[in-house]
Parts: structure tokens; sequence; C-alpha cells
């Protein structure tokens, strides 16, 4: 462990030894609060890996579905660096809606955006314009592109079909209206700040809220692409809950950390305390990332990546 990596460590080591306000009974055992922490600190770094792929000076060459080795997020940042904001949030909702397959990477995103090769690719122009157009050609290709690639296993319920009632085609149509007629993701944006006000926690449960409105994007879906809006800085939101409704692993784990068998709602303002104590950058998404990986092994620390 480097230094900055065990200083870390040492901070929220001493912050969660620190927490008084009810007893975490799953980490008395000091094997189960070492594991805790490394899957805090993970977390942490997951979160800054964002940032610095962001900053990172990438070519142009990083925005082409059609090469080798595509990476959605890194399309985004170069988007974000050249100012193409509504390509930016649509690559985020690709990679969320898709996911990384362990074994295929980011392989239904290149060939889905990238139209499998051909031009001009699904960009936010293309296809905001045009879903019907974009829905006829995910019905011809289906087969094709389901040979190159998996869901991720957070997606892996997704299906691909582009007529299904929760397909994919059904999911993308209904995230172009989700954005508006300008179809213009700042209008979005700032219709949200009109309803609500600029606080980034209450864009965030708003956004949420209303994403309900996305075919096929539940609980997991939605926080994983507001969180990465936020992260990326596209909109100045942070999660103002784990959003327990409808979650299993942070749950779990919340509770095998509380030593208790409540609710979600209760689960969700106990997080919400020792988030308010940890004092960390994207709290919420830290715990909840965290927790759901540390309830898989508690006692045996495994590296999880994502």
């Amino acid at each position: 462990m480097n230094q900055s990596k065990q200083l870390l460590y040492n901070d929220i080591d001493q912050k969660l030894q620190t927490y008084n306000t009810r007893p975490l009974v799953g980490i008395v055992n000091l094997q189960a609060r070492d594991c805790l922490v490394r899957q805090i600190v993970d977390s942490i770094r997951r979160i800054e890996y964002v940032r610095v792929i962001r900053n990172k000076n990438l070519s142009q060459s990083s925005r082409d579905p059609n090469i080798n080795g595509f990476n959605p997020l890194k399309a985004a940042a170069w988007n974000w660096q050249q100012g193409n904001m509504d390509e930016v949030f649509w690559l985020v909702f690709l990679l969320t809606h898709f996911g990384k397959n362990l074994r295929t990477k980011w392989n239904l995103v290149k060939d889905v955006y990238g139209k499998l090769g051909s031009t001009p690719y699904w960009d936010w122009n293309t296809i905001s314009q045009n879903p019907t157009a974009f829905r006829l050609w995910l019905d011809a290709n289906q087969t094709a592109i389901k040979a190159n690639g998996k869901v991720g296993n957070h997606r892996k319920y997704q299906s691909l079909d582009a007529y299904s009632r929760n397909g994919t085609g059904a999911a993308i149509e209904s995230y172009i209206d989700w954005i508006g007629p300008n179809r213009s993701h700042q209008d979005l944006i700032n219709n949200a700040i009109a309803q609500v006000g600029r606080d980034p926690r209450d864009l965030f449960s708003h956004l949420y809220i209303s994403m309900n409105a996305v075919i096929s994007f539940g609980r997991t879906a939605r926080f994983d692409y507001l969180t990465m809006i936020g992260k990326i800085g596209l909109a100045n939101i942070e999660p103002d809950s784990t959003y327990m409704q409808g979650a299993t692993g942070p749950y779990t784990g919340a509770n095998i950390l509380f030593g208790s068998n409540v609710n979600r709602a209760t689960i969700n303002d106990r997080i919400s305390d020792l988030e308010s104590h940890l004092g960390l950058y994207f709290g919420m998404q830290v715990l909840e990332d965290s927790i759901c990986n540390w309830q898989k092994s508690t006692r045996n620390y495994k590296y999880f990546g994502g």
C-alpha cells in the first residue's frame, strides 16, 4: 500500500472507530473492519479515476467507436474537453445502459454507438433526431451485436430487443423523450434547477425521481448514471442518499454493519448519519459501493473492479 493510500486508510479507520451514534456491530472484529476500510478506499479511488480520465490529455481517436479497445468513458472525457456536452451525457447513458462485461468489455457500447462500423454512427444528434431509424437498424442487426458483446453484471436482465416493452429500443426512445423536445441535456438541467434550486443533493434527488420515465432504468441504473454525470462535471449534483429502496447487496451489507434487520428507510437514515461523519467526496456513492462489496466477503478482503 503506497503512502497516500495508507494515509487515506488510516483516516477512514480512525473515523469509523470514533463514530458513536450507534455501534457498528459488523466491524467489531478487526478483520471485518480492515476489509470494510479497504473497500471504502477502493471506492474512493474508483471515483477519483473518473476525474483523472476527465483531465487526461486524450487524442481525438478516443472518441472513435470503431477502434479496438474503445472505452466510452474516455470518449466521454474527450467530448467533455471539447465542450460537446450532449455527447458526453449520451455516452454516459450508453455505458450505464449496457454496462461493462467482464469478458467482452465495452463491445456492446462500441457496436451500438459505432453502428457496427458504419457511418454516421449513432451519436446524440443522429439518434435523437430519428429514434425510429435506430430501432429499425437495431432490429436488423441484433444477431451480429449479440455475437460480439454481452451486458455487464448489473444489467444482466437487459434485453437488446428493438421493439419489446422493456428492450433497448424502448429504453433509448424513452431516454430521448426524458431529455425533452429540444434534445438538450442542458435544458433538462436548467429546468431542474428552476424547479428545486441549485443544491447538488436536491438536484440529484429531483433527477433521480424524474428518471422513472426512462424504461428499464431502475434503482441501480439511475444511481449509476446520475453519479457519473456528477463526477464528470456535467452537472453539479451529488447523491443525497444511497437509495436503498430496491437495493439488495447494499441493504444486506448495511444491516450487517449496524447489526440490525430494519427497513430500508431506517437504513437510509443510518447510512446518511455515517456518511456525514466520514465527510467523503461523493460519500453516498462511496458507502453504497463499498458496503455492497464488503458484504460479499466481510473478513477476507477481495478487490472488485468496476
